[in-house]
């Protein structure tokens, strides 16, 4: 997010949400039922419950710890489900294993004196890894194994990270590739190795000892990536481990070979029309298409939301193959696939679930939807949900942002 770009709206603006107090129980939990949960509007989700910022260590006001971005954990030993909660001022670890009853279980502090709302975590063999735009910050490594020793009744227990990495000291986001056990941060600015903003690789295969591996700055500078190992129908490239980049710098969709480490390979740099920040995009299951989201193009371009459908069959010549448009004018943020659906944070709009059946025409259709603020569904930033996650066993959707973190049960089909 570069909210420099664009005048946004004043944040505290976001506290006009009546959200509910520590004693509200009957705001927590809430069946879709005639386009209403509880006092949120919805289609086809169900919120099982919502934990303010507040009740998971941080604030809604400017610099006491708004929301950011989420990811989760499924702990391979006991079965539980933890949300992973950034915050500006930290990281919550959130026990959902009854996720009508979550636990805010443990808070790791942030490694910088200064709270930003840039932070991101991804999760690699039980480890959690933890970046920010803070200065210097770095990269923290935690081990999730060690919330198993946390009692609900001790709760919420503050935590030191095992490992701090600091070849960056500051990074936007993080990728990780669990099949090869790398993680890749972008857009690092500060430290003795940026990388020029581009990919700033790490061998993560020992979670512990982290360990610089290469750069790839030829991408020029990128906002977030995708980087997996390449079974798509572009047979020249099958078997390599290809990076799928969003560059805002100029915008484009970035497609980068970095099986070697020393000597990252881009294939494709693309720019589209109508960008004004080219922020994120995730593949499909069969990795033929790329859902992209460009961060800027709704506020005074005359459209709703878009997520544009690049066709990858060429990975040397990928082109946008679809538009689709939402029904709100909500800037749109981290999206992600499961199976046949698209899991989108839109900031203001909430949480948006689209189908994907009708891809290779070039079509998307809205299946259900779960709106986080309530007052307005306007473009801007500080109001909303800023990531999701829905890649829990149970079906639990964790959505997090900057008023707190809901946990919603999407009633779709799971093909």
């Amino acid at each position: 997010m570069k909210k420099a770009t664009i005048v946004v709206a004043a944040v505290l603006a976001a506290l006009a949400f009546a959200v509910p107090t520590a004693g509200a129980q009957a705001d927590r939990s809430a069946t879709c039922v005639n386009g209403m949960a509880g006092q949120f509007p919805c289609k086809n989700i169900d919120l099982l419950s919502y934990l303010t910022m507040e009740e998971i260590g941080g604030g809604q006001v400017v610099g006491t710890g708004r929301g950011s971005d989420v990811w989760g954990w499924r702990d391979p030993q006991t079965g539980r489900e933890y949300a992973i909660a950034g915050r500006e001022n930290g990281t919550s670890f959130i026990d959902i294993t009854n996720p009508r009853q979550p636990v805010y279980l443990a808070n790791l502090p942030s490694a910088s004196t200064s709270n930003v709302i840039w932070r991101d975590i991804e999760v690699y063999k039980s480890h959690a890894f933890i970046v920010s735009e803070a200065s210097g910050h770095g990269m923290q490594v935690f081990d999730l194994r060690r919330l198993r020793d946390i009692s609900p009744s001790e709760a919420p227990a503050t935590v030191t990270a095992d490992v701090r990495y600091t070849q960056f000291l500051r990074a936007h986001t993080i990728a990780i590739n669990e099949e090869t056990g790398y993680a890749y941060a972008v857009h690092s600015v500060q430290g003795p190795t940026t990388c020029s903003r581009g990919l700033h690789m790490v061998d993560i295969r020992n979670p512990k000892s982290p360990t610089f591996a290469g750069c790839a700055t030829a991408t020029g500078p990128v906002h977030e990536a995708q980087c997996v190992i390449y079974r798509g129908p572009d047979a020249r490239f099958r078997g390599r481990e290809l990076c799928f980049a969003s560059s805002p710098e100029p915008d484009s969709v970035v497609v980068v070979d970095v099986t070697s480490k020393i000597s990252p390979v881009v294939i494709a740099d693309i720019p589209y029309e109508g960008s004004a920040y080219s922020h994120q995009g995730w593949l499909t299951k069969d990795q033929r298409y790329f859902l992209h989201g460009d961060e800027l193009d709704e506020p005074g371009f005359g459209h709703t939301t878009r997520t544009r459908i690049w066709d990858m069959s060429d990975l040397t010549a990928p082109r946008v193959s679809g538009n689709y448009f939402s029904t709100t004018p909500a800037i749109d943020h981290n999206m992600y696939v499961v199976r046949t659906h698209v899991f989108q944070s839109n900031y203001s709009a909430g949480l948006r679930v689209l189908g994907l059946l009708d891809i290779d025409q070039g079509k998307l259709t809205e299946v259900g939807y779960f709106d986080v603020y309530p007052p307005h569904d306007n473009p801007g930033f500080g109001f909303g949900t800023w990531g999701n996650y829905p890649f829990f066993k149970s079906g639990v959707v964790a959505v997090h942002g900057y008023q707190g973190l809901w946990l919603v049960k999407p009633r779709v089909p799971k093909r």
